[in-house]
Protein backbone atom coordinates (compact mmCIF):
# COMPACT_ATOMS: atom_id res chain seq x y z
CA UNK A 1 0.00 0.00 0.00
CA UNK A 2 2.78 2.01 0.54
CA UNK A 3 4.23 2.11 -3.24
CA UNK A 4 0.98 2.56 -4.17
CA UNK A 5 0.39 5.91 -2.06
CA UNK A 6 3.94 6.75 -3.43
CA UNK A 7 2.88 6.38 -7.09
CA UNK A 8 -0.26 7.98 -6.32
CA UNK A 9 1.50 10.95 -4.99
CA UNK A 10 3.08 11.17 -8.30
CA UNK A 11 -0.02 11.61 -10.48
CA UNK A 12 -0.89 15.13 -11.40
CA UNK A 13 -3.91 16.52 -13.27
CA UNK A 14 -1.80 17.05 -16.26
CA UNK A 15 -1.20 13.23 -16.45
CA UNK A 16 -4.76 13.17 -17.64
CA UNK A 17 -4.18 15.08 -20.68
CA UNK A 18 -3.60 12.87 -23.31
CA UNK A 19 -6.90 11.11 -22.47
CA UNK A 20 -8.76 13.71 -22.15
CA UNK A 21 -7.40 15.27 -25.79
CA UNK A 22 -8.10 11.64 -27.49
CA UNK A 23 -11.71 12.14 -26.05
CA UNK A 24 -11.63 15.73 -27.77
CA UNK A 25 -10.75 14.03 -31.00
CA UNK A 26 -12.71 11.03 -30.99
CA UNK A 27 -15.63 13.37 -30.29
CA UNK A 28 -14.63 14.73 -33.70
CA UNK A 29 -14.36 11.16 -35.54
CA UNK A 30 -18.29 10.58 -34.66
CA UNK A 31 -18.66 13.79 -35.53
CA UNK A 32 -19.44 13.47 -39.45
CA UNK A 33 -20.13 10.27 -41.29
CA UNK A 34 -18.05 8.09 -43.65
CA UNK A 35 -16.93 9.71 -46.58
CA UNK A 36 -17.71 13.06 -44.75
CA UNK A 37 -13.68 14.24 -45.51
CA UNK A 38 -12.96 16.13 -48.48
CA UNK A 39 -12.23 13.41 -51.29
CA UNK A 40 -12.90 10.21 -49.36
CA UNK A 41 -14.53 7.94 -51.57
CA UNK A 42 -11.52 8.11 -53.45
CA UNK A 43 -9.40 7.94 -50.02
CA UNK A 44 -11.45 4.93 -48.83
CA UNK A 45 -11.01 3.05 -51.84
CA UNK A 46 -7.70 3.46 -52.04
CA UNK A 47 -7.58 2.08 -48.50
CA UNK A 48 -9.60 -0.74 -49.42
CA UNK A 49 -7.63 -1.52 -52.23
CA UNK A 50 -4.10 -1.26 -51.45
CA UNK A 51 -1.87 -3.99 -50.55
CA UNK A 52 -3.37 -6.23 -52.95
CA UNK A 53 -6.92 -5.58 -52.45
CA UNK A 54 -9.48 -7.44 -50.44
CA UNK A 55 -12.84 -9.02 -51.00
CA UNK A 56 -14.44 -5.62 -51.40
CA UNK A 57 -12.15 -4.90 -54.01
CA UNK A 58 -10.95 -6.96 -57.02
CA UNK A 59 -9.50 -6.06 -60.47
CA UNK A 60 -10.90 -4.50 -62.59
CA UNK A 61 -11.68 -4.03 -66.57
CA UNK A 62 -7.92 -2.31 -66.73
CA UNK A 63 -5.18 -1.48 -64.80
CA UNK A 64 -6.97 2.02 -63.62
CA UNK A 65 -9.58 0.72 -62.40
CA UNK A 66 -10.78 -1.67 -59.73
CA UNK A 67 -13.98 -3.78 -59.34
CA UNK A 68 -15.37 -2.40 -55.35
CA UNK A 69 -17.94 -2.24 -53.11
CA UNK A 70 -20.83 -0.30 -54.54
CA UNK A 71 -21.31 1.75 -51.07
CA UNK A 72 -17.53 2.86 -51.15
CA UNK A 73 -18.73 4.71 -54.70
CA UNK A 74 -22.30 5.66 -53.24
CA UNK A 75 -21.35 6.79 -49.56
CA UNK A 76 -21.08 9.88 -50.36
CA UNK A 77 -24.80 10.91 -51.56
CA UNK A 78 -24.97 13.41 -49.31
CA UNK A 79 -21.72 15.72 -50.63
CA UNK A 80 -21.92 19.66 -51.86
CA UNK A 81 -25.91 19.61 -50.50
CA UNK A 82 -25.36 21.12 -47.07
CA UNK A 83 -28.72 20.99 -46.56
CA UNK A 84 -29.02 16.91 -46.89
CA UNK A 85 -28.17 14.85 -44.23
CA UNK A 86 -25.95 11.78 -44.43
CA UNK A 87 -29.21 9.35 -44.09
CA UNK A 88 -29.35 9.27 -47.30
CA UNK A 89 -26.41 6.72 -47.37
CA UNK A 90 -28.32 4.35 -45.35
CA UNK A 91 -29.78 2.40 -48.14
CA UNK A 92 -26.60 2.17 -49.30
CA UNK A 93 -24.72 0.72 -46.93
CA UNK A 94 -27.25 -2.07 -47.20
CA UNK A 95 -25.37 -3.37 -50.06
CA UNK A 96 -22.14 -4.04 -48.72
CA UNK A 97 -20.87 -7.31 -49.90
CA UNK A 98 -23.69 -7.82 -51.94
CA UNK A 99 -23.08 -5.17 -54.66
CA UNK A 100 -20.20 -4.25 -56.78
CA UNK A 101 -19.11 -1.25 -59.06
CA UNK A 102 -16.29 -0.40 -61.10
CA UNK A 103 -14.34 2.66 -60.73
CA UNK A 104 -11.17 4.44 -61.40
CA UNK A 105 -11.93 6.73 -58.49
CA UNK A 106 -8.36 5.68 -56.59
CA UNK A 107 -4.81 5.19 -55.98
CA UNK A 108 -4.58 3.11 -58.61
CA UNK A 109 -1.67 5.03 -61.18
CA UNK A 110 0.07 5.64 -57.97
CA UNK A 111 -1.04 9.57 -57.37
CA UNK A 112 -0.52 9.21 -53.79
CA UNK A 113 2.42 7.52 -51.94
CA UNK A 114 1.36 4.23 -50.35
CA UNK A 115 2.26 4.46 -47.06
CA UNK A 116 -0.50 5.73 -45.44
CA UNK A 117 -3.16 3.62 -47.34
CA UNK A 118 -0.96 0.41 -46.94
CA UNK A 119 -1.33 1.01 -42.54
CA UNK A 120 -5.56 1.82 -42.79
CA UNK A 121 -5.78 -1.11 -45.34
CA UNK A 122 -4.83 -3.45 -41.99
CA UNK A 123 -8.26 -2.29 -40.43
CA UNK A 124 -10.12 -2.26 -43.83
CA UNK A 125 -12.68 -5.52 -42.56
CA UNK A 126 -15.65 -6.53 -43.96
CA UNK A 127 -17.93 -4.09 -41.70
CA UNK A 128 -17.58 -0.57 -43.29
CA UNK A 129 -18.88 1.28 -40.56
CA UNK A 130 -16.43 -0.04 -37.88
CA UNK A 131 -13.67 -0.38 -39.85
CA UNK A 132 -13.65 3.79 -41.16
CA UNK A 133 -14.29 4.21 -36.93
CA UNK A 134 -11.18 2.08 -36.03
CA UNK A 135 -9.17 3.91 -38.41
CA UNK A 136 -10.11 7.68 -36.89
CA UNK A 137 -9.65 6.60 -33.28
CA UNK A 138 -6.39 5.30 -34.96
CA UNK A 139 -5.49 8.53 -36.09
CA UNK A 140 -6.13 10.67 -32.99
CA UNK A 141 -4.21 7.86 -31.05
CA UNK A 142 -1.27 8.65 -33.27
CA UNK A 143 -1.34 12.34 -33.17
CA UNK A 144 -2.09 12.36 -29.02
CA UNK A 145 0.58 9.66 -28.59
CA UNK A 146 3.32 11.49 -30.34
CA UNK A 147 2.44 14.77 -28.94
CA UNK A 148 2.51 13.26 -24.96
CA UNK A 149 6.01 11.26 -26.43
CA UNK A 150 7.23 14.80 -27.33
CA UNK A 151 6.03 16.24 -24.33
CA UNK A 152 7.60 14.25 -22.14
CA UNK A 153 11.09 14.18 -24.21
CA UNK A 154 11.43 17.44 -25.29
CA UNK A 155 13.68 19.86 -23.63
CA UNK A 156 11.53 21.72 -20.83
CA UNK A 157 11.43 25.30 -22.64
CA UNK A 158 10.35 23.65 -26.09
CA UNK A 159 6.84 22.48 -23.91
CA UNK A 160 5.00 25.62 -24.77
CA UNK A 161 6.44 25.71 -28.68
CA UNK A 162 4.51 21.97 -28.85
CA UNK A 163 1.46 22.99 -26.72
CA UNK A 164 0.66 26.51 -28.38
CA UNK A 165 1.65 25.44 -31.63
CA UNK A 166 -1.16 23.09 -32.17
CA UNK A 167 -3.54 24.43 -30.06
CA UNK A 168 -3.89 27.68 -32.62
CA UNK A 169 -3.67 25.75 -35.58
CA UNK A 170 -6.05 23.25 -35.56
CA UNK A 171 -9.74 24.80 -34.59
CA UNK A 172 -11.53 23.96 -36.93
CA UNK A 173 -9.65 22.27 -39.99
CA UNK A 174 -6.91 20.59 -38.28
CA UNK A 175 -9.41 19.31 -35.63
CA UNK A 176 -11.72 17.63 -38.61
CA UNK A 177 -8.77 16.31 -40.61
CA UNK A 178 -6.77 14.61 -37.93
CA UNK A 179 -9.38 11.92 -36.73
CA UNK A 180 -10.83 11.44 -40.31
CA UNK A 181 -10.25 8.53 -43.15
CA UNK A 182 -8.49 11.54 -45.15
CA UNK A 183 -4.53 11.43 -45.30
CA UNK A 184 -4.28 15.03 -45.16
CA UNK A 185 -4.51 14.33 -41.07
CA UNK A 186 -1.29 12.35 -41.46
CA UNK A 187 -0.01 15.24 -43.50
CA UNK A 188 -0.61 17.83 -40.50
CA UNK A 189 0.83 15.35 -37.68
CA UNK A 190 3.75 14.33 -39.08
CA UNK A 191 5.23 17.72 -40.27
CA UNK A 192 4.32 18.84 -36.61
CA UNK A 193 6.14 16.09 -35.58
CA UNK A 194 9.43 15.91 -37.61
CA UNK A 195 9.86 19.82 -36.66
CA UNK A 196 9.29 19.31 -32.93
CA UNK A 197 11.19 16.33 -32.80
CA UNK A 198 14.22 17.56 -34.65
CA UNK A 199 14.82 20.71 -32.49
CA UNK A 200 14.67 18.46 -29.83
CA UNK A 201 17.25 16.03 -30.96
CA UNK A 202 19.69 18.57 -31.56
CA UNK A 203 19.03 20.22 -27.90
CA UNK A 204 19.48 16.97 -26.26
CA UNK A 205 21.37 13.98 -25.45
CA UNK A 206 21.94 10.77 -25.02
CA UNK A 207 19.01 8.24 -25.08
CA UNK A 208 16.72 11.64 -25.21
CA UNK A 209 18.12 12.88 -28.24
CA UNK A 210 18.42 8.83 -29.88
CA UNK A 211 14.42 8.65 -29.02
CA UNK A 212 13.55 12.48 -30.63
CA UNK A 213 15.31 11.13 -33.60
CA UNK A 214 13.35 8.02 -33.81
CA UNK A 215 10.20 10.59 -33.53
CA UNK A 216 11.32 12.64 -36.04
CA UNK A 217 12.43 10.31 -38.53
CA UNK A 218 8.34 8.86 -38.14
CA UNK A 219 7.25 12.32 -38.23
CA UNK A 220 8.74 12.50 -41.89
CA UNK A 221 7.54 9.15 -42.93
CA UNK A 222 4.27 9.87 -41.96
CA UNK A 223 4.11 12.86 -43.66
CA UNK A 224 5.80 11.73 -47.00
CA UNK A 225 4.32 8.55 -47.21
CA UNK A 226 0.78 10.17 -47.18
CA UNK A 227 0.56 12.81 -50.05
CA UNK A 228 3.59 14.56 -52.14
CA UNK A 229 3.13 18.04 -51.11
CA UNK A 230 3.30 16.68 -47.24
CA UNK A 231 6.70 15.29 -48.40
CA UNK A 232 8.26 18.64 -49.29
CA UNK A 233 6.69 20.42 -46.01
CA UNK A 234 8.36 17.42 -44.43
CA UNK A 235 11.70 18.16 -45.89
CA UNK A 236 10.95 21.84 -45.08
CA UNK A 237 10.13 20.71 -41.26
CA UNK A 238 14.07 19.70 -41.37
CA UNK A 239 15.43 21.95 -42.85
CA UNK A 240 13.75 25.04 -40.50
CA UNK A 241 15.09 23.01 -37.10
CA UNK A 242 18.06 22.69 -38.64
CA UNK A 243 18.56 26.65 -39.03
CA UNK A 244 17.31 26.98 -35.63
CA UNK A 245 19.06 24.54 -33.40
CA UNK A 246 21.84 22.64 -35.19
CA UNK A 247 25.04 23.55 -33.68
CA UNK A 248 26.75 25.61 -36.49
CA UNK A 249 29.78 27.06 -35.15
CA UNK A 250 32.44 25.31 -33.44
CA UNK A 251 31.75 21.73 -34.70
CA UNK A 252 34.70 19.68 -35.68
CA UNK A 253 34.03 17.52 -39.04
CA UNK A 254 33.46 14.47 -36.99
CA UNK A 255 31.31 16.18 -34.32
CA UNK A 256 29.00 17.42 -37.61
CA UNK A 257 28.80 14.37 -38.94
CA UNK A 258 27.19 12.97 -35.62
CA UNK A 259 24.22 15.28 -35.90
CA UNK A 260 24.31 15.87 -39.74
CA UNK A 261 23.24 12.56 -40.53
CA UNK A 262 19.57 12.60 -39.23
CA UNK A 263 18.71 15.63 -41.27
CA UNK A 264 20.41 14.11 -44.69
CA UNK A 265 18.77 11.02 -43.75
CA UNK A 266 14.95 12.76 -43.22
CA UNK A 267 15.83 14.78 -46.56
CA UNK A 268 16.44 11.85 -48.41
CA UNK A 269 13.03 10.04 -47.52
CA UNK A 270 11.10 13.22 -48.11
CA UNK A 271 12.98 13.39 -51.73
CA UNK A 272 12.08 9.37 -52.54
CA UNK A 273 8.51 9.94 -51.69
CA UNK A 274 7.98 12.88 -53.64
CA UNK A 275 9.11 11.81 -56.44
CA UNK A 276 7.26 8.70 -56.67
CA UNK A 277 4.21 10.44 -56.43
CA UNK A 278 2.56 11.92 -59.59
CA UNK A 279 1.28 14.87 -57.23
CA UNK A 280 5.05 16.28 -58.27
CA UNK A 281 3.59 17.45 -61.03
CA UNK A 282 1.66 19.85 -59.49
CA UNK A 283 4.49 22.31 -58.75
CA UNK A 284 5.61 22.19 -62.29
CA UNK A 285 2.02 22.34 -63.87
CA UNK A 286 -0.16 23.81 -61.45
CA UNK A 287 -3.59 21.88 -60.77
CA UNK A 288 -5.25 22.27 -64.13
CA UNK A 289 -7.45 25.14 -65.55
CA UNK A 290 -9.99 26.96 -64.32
CA UNK A 291 -12.15 29.52 -64.79
CA UNK A 292 -10.45 32.90 -63.62
CA UNK A 293 -12.74 35.61 -62.41
CA UNK A 294 -12.85 38.35 -64.47
CA UNK A 295 -10.44 40.87 -62.78
CA UNK A 296 -8.08 42.02 -65.17
CA UNK A 297 -8.74 42.16 -68.90
CA UNK A 298 -7.33 39.51 -71.36
CA UNK A 299 -8.17 38.60 -74.10
CA UNK A 300 -11.22 36.70 -73.13
CA UNK A 301 -11.72 39.35 -70.14
CA UNK A 302 -9.98 36.97 -67.47
CA UNK A 303 -6.56 37.74 -65.56
CA UNK A 304 -3.57 36.08 -67.31
CA UNK A 305 0.32 36.12 -66.61
CA UNK A 306 1.50 38.93 -63.77
CA UNK A 307 -2.16 40.01 -63.33
CA UNK A 308 -3.42 36.53 -62.17
CA UNK A 309 -0.33 36.03 -60.03
CA UNK A 310 -1.39 39.62 -58.41
CA UNK A 311 -4.74 39.06 -57.88
CA UNK A 312 -3.94 35.73 -56.03
CA UNK A 313 -1.11 37.10 -54.37
CA UNK A 314 -3.84 39.84 -53.01
CA UNK A 315 -6.58 37.07 -52.10
CA UNK A 316 -4.06 35.03 -50.51
CA UNK A 317 -5.37 35.74 -47.40
CA UNK A 318 -8.84 34.59 -48.07
CA UNK A 319 -7.20 30.88 -49.15
CA UNK A 320 -5.32 30.89 -45.57
CA UNK A 321 -7.92 31.79 -43.76
CA UNK A 322 -9.47 28.69 -44.89
CA UNK A 323 -7.99 26.90 -42.22
CA UNK A 324 -9.52 28.73 -39.58
CA UNK A 325 -12.74 28.34 -40.84
CA UNK A 326 -13.63 30.90 -43.95
CA UNK A 327 -13.84 27.90 -45.64
CA UNK A 328 -16.12 25.08 -45.13
CA UNK A 329 -15.67 22.01 -43.72
CA UNK A 330 -15.83 18.21 -45.47
CA UNK A 331 -16.71 18.55 -48.98
CA UNK A 332 -16.62 22.54 -48.34
CA UNK A 333 -20.33 21.94 -47.59
CA UNK A 334 -20.16 21.90 -43.81
CA UNK A 335 -20.11 26.27 -43.41
CA UNK A 336 -18.63 27.85 -40.10
CA UNK A 337 -20.57 30.72 -38.15
CA UNK A 338 -18.26 33.67 -38.35
CA UNK A 339 -17.73 33.55 -34.78
CA UNK A 340 -15.33 30.25 -35.72
CA UNK A 341 -12.91 31.91 -37.91
CA UNK A 342 -12.56 35.59 -35.79
CA UNK A 343 -11.95 33.55 -32.74
CA UNK A 344 -9.64 30.81 -34.44
CA UNK A 345 -7.87 33.32 -36.30
CA UNK A 346 -7.47 35.82 -33.75
CA UNK A 347 -6.05 32.99 -31.08
CA UNK A 348 -3.44 32.42 -34.00
CA UNK A 349 -2.43 36.13 -34.93
CA UNK A 350 -2.00 37.32 -31.27
CA UNK A 351 0.38 33.54 -30.29
CA UNK A 352 1.93 34.55 -34.01
CA UNK A 353 2.93 38.58 -32.92
CA UNK A 354 3.81 37.49 -29.33
CA UNK A 355 6.33 34.76 -30.92
CA UNK A 356 7.77 37.73 -33.74
CA UNK A 357 8.53 39.75 -30.40
CA UNK A 358 11.08 37.07 -29.61
CA UNK A 359 13.13 36.55 -32.43
CA UNK A 360 17.33 35.99 -33.22
CA UNK A 361 19.05 35.75 -36.83
CA UNK A 362 17.91 31.72 -36.73
CA UNK A 363 14.74 32.53 -36.04
CA UNK A 364 14.07 35.22 -38.29
CA UNK A 365 16.08 33.46 -41.44
CA UNK A 366 13.78 30.03 -40.66
CA UNK A 367 9.92 32.15 -40.09
CA UNK A 368 11.32 34.07 -42.94
CA UNK A 369 12.13 30.78 -45.51
CA UNK A 370 8.74 29.25 -44.27
CA UNK A 371 6.57 32.64 -44.81
CA UNK A 372 8.34 33.00 -48.29
CA UNK A 373 7.04 29.35 -49.52
CA UNK A 374 3.61 29.61 -47.62
CA UNK A 375 2.96 33.13 -50.03
CA UNK A 376 5.04 31.98 -52.91
CA UNK A 377 4.19 28.04 -53.15
CA UNK A 378 0.27 28.78 -53.54
CA UNK A 379 0.66 31.77 -55.82
CA UNK A 380 2.55 30.12 -58.40
CA UNK A 381 0.75 27.02 -58.32
CA UNK A 382 -3.08 28.84 -59.06
CA UNK A 383 -1.34 31.07 -61.91
CA UNK A 384 0.47 28.17 -62.98
CA UNK A 385 -2.81 25.61 -63.61
CA UNK A 386 -4.46 29.47 -64.69
CA UNK A 387 -6.69 29.69 -61.39
CA UNK A 388 -7.60 31.99 -58.70
CA UNK A 389 -7.98 31.76 -54.97
CA UNK A 390 -10.88 29.69 -54.52
CA UNK A 391 -10.21 27.21 -57.42
CA UNK A 392 -8.68 23.80 -57.19
CA UNK A 393 -6.22 24.65 -54.11
CA UNK A 394 -7.72 24.51 -50.90
CA UNK A 395 -6.47 25.12 -47.33
CA UNK A 396 -6.29 21.34 -46.25
CA UNK A 397 -3.17 21.37 -48.44
CA UNK A 398 -1.31 24.49 -47.48
CA UNK A 399 -1.93 23.66 -43.34
CA UNK A 400 0.97 21.43 -42.94
CA UNK A 401 2.85 24.25 -43.35
CA UNK A 402 1.06 27.00 -41.65
CA UNK A 403 1.31 24.74 -38.51
CA UNK A 404 5.12 24.32 -39.38
CA UNK A 405 5.01 28.38 -39.64
CA UNK A 406 3.09 28.68 -35.95
CA UNK A 407 6.04 26.10 -35.15
CA UNK A 408 8.49 28.47 -36.24
CA UNK A 409 7.40 31.76 -34.34
CA UNK A 410 6.36 29.70 -31.37
CA UNK A 411 9.99 28.27 -30.70
CA UNK A 412 11.72 30.62 -28.20
CA UNK A 413 15.30 31.52 -28.45
CA UNK A 414 17.22 31.02 -25.60
CA UNK A 415 16.23 32.94 -22.48
CA UNK A 416 13.21 34.56 -24.47
CA UNK A 417 9.49 33.98 -23.32
CA UNK A 418 6.50 34.52 -25.00
CA UNK A 419 5.29 36.75 -22.40
CA UNK A 420 1.45 36.61 -22.34
CA UNK A 421 -0.40 37.65 -19.13
CA UNK A 422 -2.68 36.04 -17.25
CA UNK A 423 -5.50 37.72 -18.57
CA UNK A 424 -3.77 37.55 -22.30
CA UNK A 425 -3.55 33.46 -22.12
CA UNK A 426 -7.46 33.19 -20.53
CA UNK A 427 -8.87 35.04 -23.59
CA UNK A 428 -6.80 32.89 -26.10
CA UNK A 429 -8.32 29.76 -24.58
CA UNK A 430 -11.33 30.54 -24.48
CA UNK A 431 -11.71 31.94 -27.82
CA UNK A 432 -10.16 28.57 -28.65
CA UNK A 433 -13.20 27.08 -26.81
CA UNK A 434 -15.69 28.64 -27.94
CA UNK A 435 -14.73 27.79 -31.56
CA UNK A 436 -14.41 24.16 -31.01
CA UNK A 437 -17.93 23.88 -28.95
CA UNK A 438 -19.44 25.75 -31.90
CA UNK A 439 -17.72 24.27 -34.80
CA UNK A 440 -18.48 20.88 -33.73
CA UNK A 441 -21.77 21.33 -33.24
CA UNK A 442 -22.45 23.10 -36.44
CA UNK A 443 -20.58 20.51 -37.87
CA UNK A 444 -22.45 17.37 -36.33
CA UNK A 445 -25.68 19.17 -37.33
CA UNK A 446 -25.02 19.34 -40.88
CA UNK A 447 -25.12 15.91 -41.21
CA UNK A 448 -27.73 14.76 -38.60
CA UNK A 449 -30.70 16.76 -40.05
CA UNK A 450 -28.57 19.25 -42.86
CA UNK A 451 -27.95 22.51 -42.18
CA UNK A 452 -31.78 23.80 -43.26
CA UNK A 453 -32.38 22.85 -39.63
CA UNK A 454 -31.57 24.23 -36.05
CA UNK A 455 -31.49 23.52 -32.82
CA UNK A 456 -28.84 22.45 -30.18
CA UNK A 457 -31.21 19.22 -29.40
CA UNK A 458 -28.80 17.33 -32.33
CA UNK A 459 -31.29 14.02 -31.17
CA UNK A 460 -34.48 16.22 -32.60
CA UNK A 461 -35.70 14.93 -35.59
CA UNK A 462 -32.42 12.60 -36.68
CA UNK A 463 -31.86 11.42 -39.88
CA UNK A 464 -28.62 9.74 -39.65
CA UNK A 465 -26.42 8.62 -36.73
CA UNK A 466 -24.07 5.63 -36.26
CA UNK A 467 -26.16 1.95 -36.22
CA UNK A 468 -25.41 0.37 -32.50
CA UNK A 469 -23.80 3.78 -30.87
CA UNK A 470 -25.11 4.11 -27.52
CA UNK A 471 -24.38 7.55 -27.55
CA UNK A 472 -26.68 10.30 -29.58
CA UNK A 473 -25.21 12.90 -31.05
CA UNK A 474 -26.31 15.73 -28.68
CA UNK A 475 -24.50 13.78 -26.52
CA UNK A 476 -20.58 13.71 -28.72
CA UNK A 477 -21.31 17.49 -29.00
CA UNK A 478 -21.62 18.05 -25.30
CA UNK A 479 -18.48 15.28 -24.26
CA UNK A 480 -16.14 17.07 -27.05
CA UNK A 481 -16.73 20.78 -25.74
CA UNK A 482 -16.11 19.82 -22.15
CA UNK A 483 -13.50 17.09 -23.19
CA UNK A 484 -11.92 19.54 -25.09
CA UNK A 485 -12.44 23.05 -22.53
CA UNK A 486 -10.96 20.50 -20.06
CA UNK A 487 -7.72 19.98 -21.72
CA UNK A 488 -7.25 23.55 -22.03
CA UNK A 489 -7.66 23.72 -18.39
CA UNK A 490 -5.02 20.68 -17.37
CA UNK A 491 -2.84 22.61 -19.71
CA UNK A 492 -3.13 25.60 -18.01
CA UNK A 493 -0.15 25.49 -16.09
CA UNK A 494 2.38 24.34 -18.49
CA UNK A 495 1.29 27.19 -21.10
CA UNK A 496 1.96 29.26 -18.00
CA UNK A 497 5.01 27.66 -17.07
CA UNK A 498 8.75 29.65 -16.46
CA UNK A 499 10.99 27.91 -18.48
CA UNK A 500 14.76 27.09 -18.43
CA UNK A 501 16.48 28.06 -21.71
CA UNK A 502 16.72 25.17 -24.04
CA UNK A 503 20.43 23.28 -24.18
CA UNK A 504 22.33 23.74 -27.26
CA UNK A 505 24.61 21.12 -28.26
Amino acid sequence: MSRVRALLSRVRAIHFAPLVAFVALAAWAFASPIGAGPDDDYHLTSTWCAVGGSAQCEEGSTSTTREIAAPLYELVCYAQDPEASAGCQVESLETWNRETVETGRGNFAGEYPPVYYAVMHVFAGSDLQVSALIMRLLNAALFVGLATALAVLLPTARRSTLLWGWLVTLIPLGIFLIPSNNPSGWAITGVGTTFLALLGAHESTGRRRVALAVLALVGVLMAAGSRGDAAVYAAGAVVTATIIAAPWRGCRPLTWWRWAWLPAVGILVALVFFASSTQAGTITDGMGSGAPMPTDPGEDGAPTGLALAAYNLLMLPFLLSGVFGTWALGWLDTGMPEIVPWAAASAFIVLGFAGIGRLDARKALAAGGVLFVLLALPVWILTRGGNVVGENLQPRYLLPLIVLFAFVLLTMPAGGRLGLTRVQTGVVLVALTAANLVALQVNIRRYVTGSDQQGFDLDAGAEWWWTGFPIGPTAVWFVGAVAYAGLLALLWPELRRRTEPALTV
